[in-house]
């Protein structure tokens, strides 16, 4: 059974960071596919940052230069590295596999408020 489990998110005050987990079980673990997406108060889920099928990351355009997705194969684990946090930012954060023919999985999301 696939299961992701994110962590991390909490609140922040405006120009603050925070650091994202999310723990992957029950496939063989690879970053290709693994990312992550967001939902804002009254908006549709969004793409934040993504790994490709080839292992590169992509980014929503204006997320680009304050949040970094990286990968830990050892820990079967994704991180995402939000600085410069901004009220905007404030979103319930999904980490997210897609498995093509085998799926598409989502975690329980984890909430991140930016606020003073």
């Amino acid at each position: 059974q696939v299961q992701l489990v994110e962590s991390g998110g909490g609140l922040v005050q405006p120009g603050g960071s925070l650091k994202l987990s999310c723990v992957v079980s029950g496939i063989d673990f690879s970053v290709n596919g693994l990312g992550w997406y967001r939902q804002r108060p009254g908006t549709q889920r969004e793409v934040v940052a993504r790994f490709t099928s080839m292992g590169t990351t992509l980014y929503k355009d204006s997320l680009k230069g304050r949040f970094t997705l990286s990968g830990d194969n050892a820990k079967n684990t994704i991180y995402l590295q939000m600085d410069g946090l901004r009220p905007e930012d404030t979103a319930v954060y999904y980490c997210n596999v897609y498995l093509g023919t085998l799926g598409d999985y989502w975690g329980q999301g984890t909430q991140v408020t930016v606020s003073s």
